[in-house]
């Protein structure tokens, strides 16, 4: 029996800022607090098994809402401090969720339907096929937000755009698969309402802040601009006819090294 006392959020947050020692800037720390907090509770679960789709929910999450972070070069850090901060591998989450994307790859929507088809007695078969199947005959399958969302993207690789806007049609094609994957329709619809109009919200926050930055960098120009400018006032042309001129090296040595008078 294992005794080791079970890990708090204190203790991820402490390995993440081991692993990432800048400050979040303010309109992403919410994201990334919400996220390792959630990767943390699954982590101490019991019933929580990593998977594949998990990892592209993961990824998914992370890629879209800190899209347009600053500084840029900062968010391959970020990441890695995330799924490191629960004793995971950020190489295993990207390869994992590429690997996932490229097995669907070219699909129609009717064939990744068809892979939830039959799955009971499937969980040896290769691929994303098994990978489903698997999920579906856990008896204690701890179903979780990431999860949906990298359910979901699977889904926007494969269905027509009309589809996706269209909510009765999302609504069924999702209770269909939750069905076949047997988790709970409810859960999984109400986590994919909030992941889109949480990503709205984001692209327009993200917007004002591109506008916010704008007008800073305009007004720190005009600043400049008007710090030149007294100077460019006070710099008075010479009279015509009164520039000193330079007295050369031979008249120089003419007049014992004192130049001559103008």
């Amino acid at each position: 029996m294992n005794n080791a006392p079970v890990r708090t959020v204190s203790d991820a947050k402490r390995d993440f800022y081991t692993h990432h020692a800048r400050p979040i800037n303010s309109i992403y720390r919410r994201v990334v607090d919400e996220l390792l907090v959630e990767m943390h509770l699954l982590s101490v679960n019991i019933d929580f098994a990593y998977d594949p789709i998990y990892a592209l929910g993961v990824v998914t999450t992370f890629d879209r809402f800190m899209k347009g972070y600053r500084p840029e070069g900062d968010q391959p850090s970020i990441f890695n401090a995330l799924v490191r901060s629960v004793g995971s591998s950020p190489e295993q989450y990207r390869q994992d969720a590429e690997a996932l994307k490229a097995s669907i790859n070219g699909m129609s929507l009717d064939d990744f339907k068809a892979i939830f088809d039959n799955l009971e007695g499937a969980e040896q078969a290769e691929g994303i096929k098994g990978q489903m199947a698997r999920i579906a005959s856990r008896d204690k399958f701890k179903y979780s937000r990431p999860f949906g969302i990298g359910l979901y993207t699977l889904v926007e690789m494969v269905a027509p755009e009309e589809t996706l806007n269209d909510k009765d049609a999302v609504e069924e094609l999702f209770k269909s698969l939750s069905d076949k994957l047997h988790i709970s329709s409810d859960k999984l619809q109400k986590d994919l309402e909030l992941y889109r109009s949480n990503m709205e919200k984001m692209a327009q926050a993200q917007e004002v802040m591109k506008d916010i930055l704008a007008a800073e960098r305009k007004k720190r120009e005009e600043r400049e601009q008007a710090a030149q400018a007294p100077a460019d006032t006070d710099a008075k042309p010479e009279e015509e006819g009164t520039e000193p001129v330079a007295a050369s090296p031979s008249e120089l040595s003419e007049n014992g090294g004192e130049a001559p008078n103008q």
